[in-house]
């Protein structure tokens, strides 16, 4: 251990570790984890990290030692090593929201819908049921398995995701008071990480809100400034859409979409936001433009899926007077999947593009539609080869190239003829 981190590891082993439990049962070896980022190994800090994304948040579930590791992992995003800064930042991330929130949510996160959900079943309610069940049961080896949760929830557990999720949000919640200097850091990725976090919070946006527009606009990374700006759309006021208007003309097209994005998908649906058709229209306009023409860097909302965004974006929009426009995005959108992340886009794209097979022999890639030739363009250079595996057979089917190395073939061979 580097002496010079030892202060943002007070308290640590005071903890009892052992009696909190994370994905593979006792979290005796949490502290060691932690302790382990501050050192002076590259290796071993990365395989703590890696220990601890595993183990405290596991594909999106979070336990009993999550919240309360959740402090000692601010105080090292904000002071620690400045090797393991971002990737804290990312875990802290991934304890307040889950997959789904993060990737899916575009019109904001409903946090207390969330709450009311998680109330009903939070220990206090869950207790009273299983002490009903254990008074009706009379098998023993049924009444032995009820005893051993009905103690678990008596202790202030619950089995259901929402409350134990919830516990690490409001445990990240407590500390943005103290992670908002990163809005302040040196380093642009850190700027990024932390107003891309401040987006999942709008109990917290009194405070967040005028720093994130500010960071808009006087932030010289044009992602940073893109994160902040649509971070500030998504916890803002109606009247925020006052602040968001003139970022509609800003010079870089990805603070344009960000401007465009926070306009539509936090404000244009509320019943109080001032938002006319013209500006409305404006808004569909650089999204249209935005998918047609993609940027070279993304932001981190719907997992950098950008026409995955502007789809569920347009989506979200009532009854709207651009109907025509918000077709010609979301057809500029449907080819796109590159970067799709679940499937569902790329399933959805096969379908509608390819609703019946190909003659034989397979026509020429040039005798193919725009749209057909952009999506077999992107299944080639997919970043998530699973997903062409999970439609192997149904490309097969339509008489297409049927693996990515077949794919890559078959475009390339008729980009060169």
């Amino acid at each position: 251990m580097i002496n010079e981190y030892e202060e943002l590891l007070a308290g640590l082993d005071e903890v009892d570790w052992a009696g909190l439990e994370h994905a593979y049962g006792s979290a005796h070896d949490v502290p060691g984890h932690v302790r382990a980022l501050c050192g002076s190994d590259d290796d071993v800090r990365e395989q703590a990290f890696m220990s601890l994304f595993n183990s405290i948040f596991h594909q999106g579930s979070r336990y009993s030692a999550s919240p309360v590791a959740v402090p000692f992992l601010a105080r090292i995003a904000v002071a620690g090593p400045a090797a393991v800064r971002e990737d804290t930042m990312w875990l802290l991330t991934r304890l307040a929201v889950d997959w789904h929130d993060e990737y899916d949510v575009t019109t904001g996160i409903n946090v207390a819908g969330w709450r009311a959900a998680a109330a009903e079943v939070g220990p206090e309610e869950l207790l009273l049921w299983y002490e009903e069940q254990l008074a009706a049961t009379t098998d023993s080896d049924e009444r032995a398995q009820l005893q051993e949760i009905r103690d678990w929830v008596a202790a202030g557990n619950s089995p259901d995701s929402r409350w134990s999720a919830l516990q690490a949000y409001d445990a990240v919640l407590a500390e943005l008071p103290g992670l908002l200097v990163l809005l302040d850091d040196d380093d642009a990725r850190l700027r990024t990480r932390i107003a891309y976090l401040l987006a999942w919070f709008p109990e917290f946006s009194a405070t967040s809100l005028p720093r994130l527009l500010a960071l808009a606009v006087h932030e010289k990374d044009p992602v940073t400034a893109a994160t902040a700006l649509l971070a500030a759309g998504l916890v803002g006021p109606a009247s925020t859409v006052e602040d968001i208007t003139p970022r509609l003309d800003a010079a870089d097209p990805l603070m344009r979409w960000a401007a465009a994005a926070a306009a539509i998908v936090r404000l244009a649906g509320l019943d109080e936001a001032p938002v006319g058709p013209g500006l409305l229209g404006r808004a569909v306009t650089e999204l249209t433009a935005a998918a047609h023409s993609p940027f070279d860097h993304v932001t981190d909302y719907f997992a950098g899926d950008l026409h995955g965004h502007i789809e569920r974006t347009l989506q979200a929009l009532p009854p709207t007077p651009e109907p025509v426009a918000v077709r010609e995005a979301l057809d500029a959108c449907l080819p796109r999947i590159a970067r799709d992340r679940s499937g569902s886009r790329t399933r959805k794209a096969i379908e509608q593009l390819f609703p019946a097979p190909q003659p034989h022999p397979a026509p020429r890639y040039a005798d193919l539609t725009v749209a057909q030739q952009q999506l077999l363009d992107d299944l080639a250079s997919r970043q998530h080869a699973w997903v062409i595996r999970s439609y192997a057979d149904r490309l097969r089917e339509l008489g297409l190239p049927c693996s990515q190395e077949a794919l890559q073939s078959f475009v390339g061979a008729h980009r060169t003829a």
